[in-house]
C-alpha cells in the first residue's frame, strides 16, 4: 500500500522487532474494537426498533395480558423485557393476595396503604430489571474506552523505541546524515500513526454508544414509572 511515495508495507517489514510487536498488538485492539462496534451497533439498533414497536403496542392495548403476549415476541427490546418481569411479579403478588387490602378490624377504615401492599415488590423487580438491561447494554463497551485511552501511548512507545534504535545505529555507523536517520525514524513513526488510527474510531464509537444507552435507560425509567402508575390506579 502506498501513499504518495510512502510504502507502508515495506516500512513495517523493515521495522525492528519491538515495533512490529507493537503494531501486532495494535492490530489486535483494532480487530477487537471493530468487532465490538459491529455487534453493539446491531444490538442497540434492534433495541431501539423493537422498544418503539412494543411501546406503541403497550399504549394501544387495554389488557396487560395481551401486551405480555406481544412482549414475548420481542426478545430484542429492553422495554419489553422489563415489562415481562414486572408483569410476572405483579401476577405473583396478585395471586398471593398481597395486592388485596387486608380485612379491616371492626370500626377501622380501609386504608390506602392496604390497597398498595405489594407494589414495592413490583417496583424492586422493575429496578433490578433496569439495572440488568443497562449492564447488558454496556457489556464490552468499556473495551472501546480502554482502546481509545491506551493505543496512542502503545503506538508512542513503539515510536520512541524505534527512534532509540535509529540513534543507536547512527552511533555505530558514525554518520548522522539525513539519509541514515530518516528511514529508521519514519518506520518508527508508523507505530504512532497506527495507534491514532486505532484510537479515534474507538473513542467515537464509545461516545456514540454511551449516548444511545443513556437514552434507552431514560426510556426504561419512564416506562417503569408509567407502568407503576397504571398498577396503582387500577388497584385504588
Amino acid at each position: 500500500m502506498e501513499f504518495g511515495e510512502i510504502d507502508i508495507i515495506h516500512m513495517i517489514q523493515n521495522a525492528g522487532f519491538v515495533v512490529q510487536m507493537v503494531l501486532l498488538l495494535l492490530l489486535f485492539f483494532s480487530i477487537t474494537s471493530w468487532a465490538i462496534i459491529f455487534i453493539k451497533y446491531r444490538y442497540i439498533r434492534r433495541a431501539y426498533r423493537e422498544s418503539a414497536f412494543f411501546t406503541d403496542i403497550f399504549w394501544e392495548s387495554r389488557d396487560l395480558a395481551v401486551a405480555f403476549k406481544e412482549a414475548k415476541e420481542l426478545p430484542g427490546s429492553p422495554v419489553a423485557r422489563i415489562f415481562r418481569i414486572g408483569y410476572l411479579e405483579l401476577k405473583r403478588v396478585s395471586e398471593s393476595g398481597n395486592l388485596l387490602p387486608p380485612p379491616p378490624h371492626e370500626g377501622e377504615p380501609l386504608t390506602l396503604s392496604g390497597r398498595l401492599a405489594g407494589i414495592d415488590n413490583v417496583k424492586r423487580s422493575l429496578n433490578r430489571a433496569i439495572n440488568t438491561e443497562v449492564t447488558r447494554m454496556t457489556q464490552m463497551i468499556p473495551f472501546l474506552a480502554t482502546t481509545g485511552n491506551t493505543t496512542p501511548f502503545i503506538g508512542l512507545f513503539g515510536t520512541v523505541w524505534g527512534i532509540m534504535n535509529s540513534f543507536h545505529g547512527i552511533g555505530l555507523r558514525g554518520s548522522a546524515s539525513l539519509a541514515v536517520v530518516a528511514p529508521g525514524i519514519s518506520e518508527a513513526l508508523v507505530a504512532t500513526a497506527a495507534g491514532l488510527a486505532v484510537a479515534i474510531p474507538a473513542v467515537i464509537a464509545f461516545n456514540y454508544f454511551m449516548q444511545k444507552i443513556k437514552i434507552i435507560e431514560a426510556e426504561l425509567e419512564s416506562f417503569s414509572a408509567d407502568f407503576l402508575n397504571i398498577i396503582e390506579r387500577d388497584i385504588r
